[in-house]
């Protein structure tokens, strides 16, 4: 077998150990109440991410209004836009900064059962989602908390650093070891980038919990969402949330596991009158 030779691994040694510090450094949330620590490695620039991302909400937008199929249901529109800001003003638990975003929210008229809140708070909600799934408002607020989770950790941009760190350790050992890069590829997708995205769907799923708890929002039905989800797993077109949010009974499990932590919040937020007290 061919030894690697030593610069290879003095380079590697040095990657990790920047890695190491990065990730021991960087964290884009407060803990919460449900006691986030996580660190994250962050080695692009946020502004340009968020930059982007209004960029293509805005084309988004434009091009559904240009169809007609934008915020075409005035009383899902209000009731999608009052749930939304029911959690927005929570996010300062967790960023402060994220208080000063400039949050969007629309309906889009389409079948897809799909929602997403891209970095810097552009919110979107399908209206697939909310018919075809038959979502109580503590249902969606469920969805929407989870998504606004994405955009305060960031996870778009940590997803990108990674991928450009892997990428720069995978084709330095390939060309160090003669090992072809989609084999180098492979290993990392399986070994860091799906335990990675892993985390950080738990990580949404539960500030989503918090946050919609705050909002006065029943975190004990956030759960029922993906039991919906995972009856339309099985081949139902139009269900492309799914693709990045499976629905598992493990998933179940660990967020409802959260909840104990998070039930205060909501009913202090109930009798404070801070959110909606009715059952939805």
């Amino acid at each position: 077998m061919t030894r690697a030779p030593a610069s290879l691994w003095r380079t590697l040694a040095a990657l990790a150990c920047t890695v190491g510090l990065l990730q021991g450094c960087a964290s884009t949330t407060q803990s919460g109440a449900i006691g986030l620590q996580r660190s994250q490695l962050m080695l692009v620039s946020s502004d340009s991410i968020n930059a982007q991302a209004a960029k293509g909400f805005q084309q988004l937008t434009a091009d559904a209004q240009s169809k007609k199929k934008l915020n075409t249901d005035a009383a899902m529109t209000q009731r999608v836009r009052r749930i939304g800001h029911d959690l927005i003003a929570q996010v300062g638990v967790f960023r402060p900064d994220a208080r000063g975003w400039a949050w969007e929210i629309n309906v889009f008229e389409s079948e897809d059962i799909n929602a997403f809140c891209a970095p810097g708070g552009k919110i979107g909600v399908y209206t697939g989602l909310v018919h075809r799934l038959r979502l109580t408002d503590d249902e969606l607020a469920a969805v929407m908390g989870h998504e606004i989770a994405h955009a305060l950790r960031e996870h778009s941009r940590e997803q990108m650093s990674q991928k450009n760190l892997s990428s720069l350790i995978t084709s330095t050992i390939a060309v160090a070891t003669g090992v072809p890069g989609e084999l180098m590829d492979a290993g990392s997708q399986m070994l860091v980038h799906l335990p990675n995205s892993r985390a950080m769907e738990l990580e949404s799923d539960v500030i989503g919990l918090e946050l919609m708890a705050r909002a006065g929002y029943d975190p004990r039905h956030a759960s029922s969402i993906w039991r919906k989800m995972q009856q339309v797993s099985g081949g139902q077109p139009g269900a492309s949330f799914l693709s990045t949010h499976p629905a598992g009974d493990q998933r179940i499990a660990e967020l409802d596991a959260y909840v104990p932590k998070v039930l205060p919040l909501y009913q202090a937020a109930v009798a404070q009158q801070k959110g909606p007290a009715r059952s939805r």
